[in-house]
């Protein structure tokens, strides 16, 4: 290597760009790939793995998607009023009495005034049919006073609210137009976890804005959703993409983007849509009936878990456990009782206890269903008719009566009043008054739960408890009353 004299500070220069220009260039490599590169695609990323070894990844086409399907998506504006007063009965707001300002204030005796204030929200929906029909979300437009419809052409419409399934949160709407733009319709069983999914809307009220991502989860229950299976995905949803289509890689709606698990109010990587088959049955209900049918068997199930499985007899913890039978419905006529666990629904195995009131749901009230229970060890295949949804409800309050201590359960308990037996609409039962530390408290027992069997066995006295736990050994299931809802709790005492 030929050596340049030159003087050290030019040589001592060159040097330091030579070597920055190294870093420079290392730094552009990675972060930006050289846009002239011969092989440089927008859809091929390559992945060096080893010398002479690489592995080629086709990333989706997003843009097509957005470009081909983004018209039929439409922003949805709504407007209403609401009434505003004091709410305190003296024209004030509720008052603590033991506020030093509360007398003073009780002697003005005038009526509070009731204003009309004007309110606004914005939501996203999408076009179903050519002549106008749009679907969104129930909560949208529940309540609106005038719903405005507008397209990506920047024309706009009021709307008609078709019709409302707030169990579903899915709503039907109409504008006066014809040959308009509309989605595709997939199929959400066929959707697989980790795919991607891109979901269009006006989050904040920025119109067709695209965001995407993968379905995390299928088939998700929320709480006071149980009708709807959700899909989970960690698509970027915020408020004002309520109502968008969610799309698969083939362009196709599998669902409608309803809700987000947030703690401050925006995305943060769990958001959740109906499955768009769920929605379409809604809609045709909806425009045949102005209502939507749903079936029902009367009973409250719970999740079986491992140790409920061991207790009643199961290979594995799977199938809807029935912890309550309703009075006179379709389930007790068809001989279902607590305990019993649903294994398959119509011949569909049920894993885990969401999959089934969406599956009963979707029948219509009065049509034969085949199901198969696992009771007392053996299986067992009923047919009965699915009944019309309705809602039950029981309370229970507490009152002082004889109280005993059960040593091996941690618990106080005493047994009901009559007046208590008759509003929780029960024959017998142990009001739970205090949990120490135990077998009963590890396993979620409450204060104020109230004890109805132990391992099917009714018991209403302390007494019965008492010989019921010595008679049943190390484990045993205890059917409990908490607020308006039985439940199975497995009880170890090993």
């Amino acid at each position: 290597m030929t050596s340049l004299n030159l003087p050290k500070r030019l040589k001592y220069g060159l040097l330091a760009l030579i070597i920055a220009g190294s870093a420079a260039s290392g730094y552009i490599y990675r972060g930006f790939p050289a846009v002239n590169e011969a092989k440089a695609t927008t859809n091929v990323a390559t992945i060096s793995q080893e010398p002479h070894n690489t592995a080629t990844i086709t990333l989706p086409d997003f843009a097509e998607i957005a470009t081909k399907q983004g018209p039929a998506v439409v922003n949805i504006s709504v407007s209403g009023t609401v009434k505003t007063g004091f709410s305190g009965s003296h024209g004030f707001p509720q008052m603590d009495p033991s506020d030093p300002f509360y007398d003073f204030f009780r002697r003005f005796q005038f009526p509070a005034p009731q204003n009309n204030v004007p309110t606004h929200g914005l939501g996203s929906g999408f076009i179903v049919d050519s002549n106008g029909i749009i679907l969104t979300n129930a909560h949208v437009v529940s309540d609106a006073d005038e719903v405005i419809v507008k397209l990506t052409d920047k024309r706009e419409f009021k709307a008609k609210v078709v019709g409302i399934d707030k169990l579903s949160d899915v709503a039907v709407l109409r504008i006066k137009a014809k040959d308009l733009p509309t989605v595709k319709i997939g199929d959400p069983q066929n959707a697989r976890v980790g795919e991607w999914v891109i979901a269009i809307g006006s989050p904040f009220g920025f119109e067709n804005t695209v965001t995407a991502g993968i379905i995390s989860a299928k088939s998700r229950s929320l709480p006071n959703e149980g009708y709807v299976p959700f899909l989970q995905t960690d698509v970027a949803v915020n408020p004002g993409n309520s109502g968008g289509p969610l799309f698969n890689m083939s362009g196709e709606v599998i669902g409608i983007n309803s809700q987000i698990f947030s703690r401050s109010g925006g995305y943060q990587g769990l958001s959740f849509a109906i499955p768009i088959n769920v929605a379409m049955n809604v809609e045709q209900q909806l425009l045949d009936h102005g209502k939507v049918n749903r079936g029902r068997l009367g009973v409250m199930i719970q999740e079986v878990d491992q140790q409920l499985a061991d207790t009643f007899g199961l290979k594995k913890p799977v199938g809807a456990l029935v912890s309550s039978v309703e009075k006179n419905s379709p389930a007790e006529k068809a001989g279902i009782v607590p305990g019993d666990v649903i294994l398959k629904f119509n011949g569909k195995e049920i894993s885990r206890s969401a999959e089934l009131p969406p599956m009963v749901s979707e029948m219509s009230p009065g049509t034969p269903a085949t199901i198969e229970l696992w009771r007392k060890g053996k299986s067992k295949t009923i047919t009965m008719n699915v009944g019309e949804m309705k809602v039950a409800s029981a309370k229970v309050k507490s009152s002082d009566s004889d109280k005993g201590d059960n040593g091996e359960l941690g618990l106080l308990v005493r047994p009901l009043t009559p007046e208590e037996l008759k509003q929780a609409d029960v024959q017998g039962g142990l009001l739970v008054e205090n949990v120490s530390d135990g077998p009963a408290a590890r396993a979620g027992i409450r204060e104020g739960d109230v004890i109805l069997s132990v391992n099917g066995e009714k018991t209403g006295s302390i007494e019965s408890l008492r010989s019921l736990i010595g008679k049943n050994g190390k484990r045993m299931a205890l059917l409990i009353l908490r607020g308006e809802q039985q439940m199975f709790v497995p009880i170890n005492l090993g």
